[in-house]
Parts: C-alpha cells; sequence; structure tokens
C-alpha cells in the first residue's frame, strides 16, 4: 500500500448521534500493535505505547459499520493506520494507507456498497474535558518577623506539611499562579525592597532558583490563573499603588507590563473561576476597597465593577468546585472572618460569616482539584482552614507550617 489519506474531519450537519455507534458490541481496549477488526463492534484505541495497523474485514454488506476511538487522547503521538484490506475506502483503492493522526478523534465508518467503500459518518476531534484543577499546593515566602524563603506543601488531602528551605530569595508579600496547568510561579514581593525576581514550581512542588522578571519591581500585587494554562500577576505597589499587570507563558515566562483598566491598588487577591478566567478582588487604593477586575480567558483585564462586598484589603482566595473561587478573611478597620463566593461566571456575592480566626493577608489554594485551603495570616499565625467543594469555609486547624504572613500560595499537580 502506499499514498496517503489524512484526516478527513467530517463537517456535515445533523449527524444523529445514535447512529454514532449506538448499537455496536464495544470491545476491550487495544494496545496492540495491529488489529483485525469487525463489523458491528467499536473499539477503543490506546496507542500510548505505539501505532496500531487495523486491517478491515475483507468483505462487507451494505450497512456494516465499525467505530474506532482514540482511548488515551495519542493518536497525534501514535496514529492508526487503516488497511481496507481489498476494498474501497472513500472511493479510493487499497493501494492507499488510511491514517488518522488527531489526538482525540471518534471515527465510525460504514460500508456503502462496492464503489465507494467504507465511508466515515463521523470523523471528529473530541474536545478534551475542562481542567479539573489540580491535587496539590504550596504556601511560600512570607515573613514571621524576618522574611523567609520557606515553603510548605499541601497534600491532596489538604495536609499542610512541614517548610522546607526555598531555593528563592526570602521576601514578603509576592504573588503566586499555576501556569502549564500542573504548575506554577511565585513572583515579585520585598526582600528589604520591592524586587521583579520570580520562582518556578515544578509539577511536583520543587522551587526553583530566582529569575529576574521583565516587569516592574513590586509587592502587594495578586496572581491567578487564566485560559487554562497560563497566569496574570496584577496590581501591586512600587511606592504607590499601580495598576499594571504582567501575563505569564504556558511555559512560566513573565511578560513586560501591560497597563491594566482597573483602579491602581495594592494589598489585593486574585482567584480563578468558570475554568479558564480570573478576577483581581479588593484591597486599598486610600482608603480599602470592593473593587474587582474580570480576566478574561485571553488574559484581557476588564474595567472596575464595585457594589458587592464589604470593602476590605489583604484577603485570602482561591478556587473550589471545579469552576467557583471564594474570598475570605481580611481588614475593615478591624480583622473579619467575612466571606463572598464568586460564582462560575464571576459573578461576585454578597457577604458570608466565615468561620475561623479573623485575621488579614491571608494565602490560599486549591487542592485535592475541587476544593481550596486558606492557611497562614497577621499575627503570625499557622492556622489553617479548609474550603469544601460546595464553598463552606472549616474552624481552624493548627498547621505544621511556621506561624508566618504576608506569603503567597499556588496549586500543582
Amino acid at each position: 500500500m502506499s499514498g496517503t489519506i489524512g484526516d478527513n474531519v467530517y463537517r456535515a450537519s445533523g449527524v444523529i448521534a445514535s447512529a454514532a455507534g449506538g448499537g455496536l458490541d464495544w470491545q476491550t481496549i487495544v494496545t496492540g500493535s495491529t488489529l483485525t477488526a469487525v463489523a458491528g463492534n467499536g473499539y477503543w484505541i490506546d496507542t500510548t505505547s505505539n501505532a496500531c495497523t487495523i486491517t478491515l474485514p475483507d468483505s462487507a454488506s451494505d450497512g456494516d459499520e465499525i467505530m474506532f476511538v482514540d482511548y488515551a487522547r495519542k493518536w497525534g503521538t501514535n496514529k492508526i493506520i487503516l488497511d481496507s484490506n481489498g476494498l474501497n475506502y472513500q472511493g479510493e483503492d487499497d493501494s492507499y494507507d488510511v491514517e488518522y493522526e488527531t489526538d482525540g478523534t471518534a471515527l465510525h465508518i460504514v460500508y456503502s456498497g462496492a464503489t465507494n467503500g467504507w465511508i466515515p459518518t463521523l470523523d471528529k476531534t473530541v474536545e478534551d474535558v475542562p481542567s479539573k484543577g489540580n491535587s496539590e499546593g504550596i504556601f511560600g515566602f512570607g515573613t514571621d518577623g524576618t522574611k523567609t524563603g520557606v515553603t510548605n506543601l499541601v497534600s491532596n488531602a489538604g495536609v499542610v506539611a512541614s517548610d522546607v528551605n526555598a531555593v528563592g530569595t526570602a521576601r514578603s508579600t509576592p504573588a503566586a499562579c499555576e501556569y502549564g496547568g500542573d504548575k506554577g510561579i511565585f513572583g515579585f514581593g520585598n526582600d528589604g525592597s520591592v524586587t521583579g525576581v520570580t520562582n518556578l514550581v515544578s509539577n511536583a512542588g520543587v522551587v526553583a532558583s530566582d529569575v529576574n522578571a521583565v516587569g516592574t519591581a513590586r509587592d502587594g500585587l495578586a496572581a491567578c490563573s487564566y485560559g487554562g494554562d497560563k497566569g496574570i500577576f496584577g496590581f501591586g505597589n512600587d511606592g504607590g499603588e499601580v495598576g499594571m499587570t504582567n501575563l505569564v507563558s504556558n511555559a512560566g515566562v513573565v511578560a513586560s507590563d501591560v497597563n491594566a483598566v482597573g483602579t491602581g491598588r495594592s494589598a489585593l487577591n486574585a482567584t480563578e473561576f468558570g475554568g479558564d478566567k480570573g478576577i483581581f478582588m479588593f484591597g486599598y487604593d486610600s482608603p480599602v476597597t470592593d473593587i474587582t477586575n474580570i480576566v478574561s480567558n485571553t488574559g484581557v483585564v476588564a474595567s472596575d465593577v464595585t457594589g458587592v462586598g464589604t470593602a476590605r484589603r489583604s484577603v485570602g482566595a482561591c478556587g473550589y468546585g471545579y469552576d467557583k473561587g471564594i474570598i475570605a478573611y481580611g481588614y475593615t478597620t478591624t480583622n473579619v472572618t467575612l466571606t463572598n463566593l464568586i460564582s462560575n461566571t464571576g459573578v461576585l456575592q454578597s457577604d458570608g460569616a466565615g468561620a475561623g480566626t479573623a485575621r488579614h493577608w491571608v494565602s490560599g489554594t486549591q487542592y485535592g482539584n475541587d476544593k481550596g485551603i486558606m492557611a497562614l495570616g497577621t499575627g503570625y499565625t499557622g492556622v489553617s482552614n479548609l474550603v469544601s467543594n460546595s464553598g463552606v469555609i472549616a474552624s481552624d486547624t493548627a498547621a505544621v507550617a511556621t506561624a508566618k504572613a504576608y506569603a503567597a500560595a499556588c496549586s500543582f499537580n
């Protein structure tokens, strides 16, 4: 066999789902390099380790059907090759190789007779499901009276581990967010003066050495992910409150300053929502404020929205429930335990009572894929508070971590 017929995506409208494999006899997962297909069957083809050559029946009747599905979304790495075994395929004889090499393909073929032979009635890439959040987290940096580079991992059960000495420069009031879908980054802060240093976090929770960021050195900023695999640092103080942002690529590269639409402020926080968007919330612009700014799935910061929730600064924030967010605690003219839930469309809800010790400069991150954790805070406390997948904050847990405040946190996988 020679020549190639590549992916031919069937784009006609009106495909009836039940016609695509509804009455097929589905077989066990195929991992081998060859398969002899039988009409009337459906096959999960796992090409994680190797390509798979599939031999079609050497005879067929009109209306015979077979379906093949990319079980592990690896056909782009290791393709499948169909040998039409003497029959035509889309009107071409079996001197042609029929190859499918796109991740996530679902292929349903029906025999139409001798002239055109096997014809795909469905040849479609099935989108991957939205990210379901990372399973572990990390708290890092801050001060316990002395600026520190200590980090603490958070397990997929929400347990905070003992101190790990970080590689990065000891500093307070940095920000952190996820990037690349499974990694994190700490950035900026104050090590005696404002700094632009960043530190990448691997998908195993290992903190890398300092990288000098492109963006303006500042502290008291916030960060969140957007677009499913990228991040954004925003706002802060470089001697005065600023509204600038810096995008983080899916490879962890921090871009140069972008002037944000929102009001310049510091001592704010941010979190993801909706699976691919973010929101900056509250902060200090003399005095405390209830301003929020939505971040689109392309990293564009929207103009100010006000009027919901008690104005305050230095709140904690994290995601929960896969696609929603929560802010909690903070400082008005005193420490509070107030909470505000954020819907999966970015709508900030009115105040809830919260739980645990009232404090500010709290850090928060996801864990366990769909839950969150708030920890640390002023008074140099080590307490943590778990957030359920329905957004309920639990009472205090005494953490193993060194009591501190002005830290940051992010998740990783």
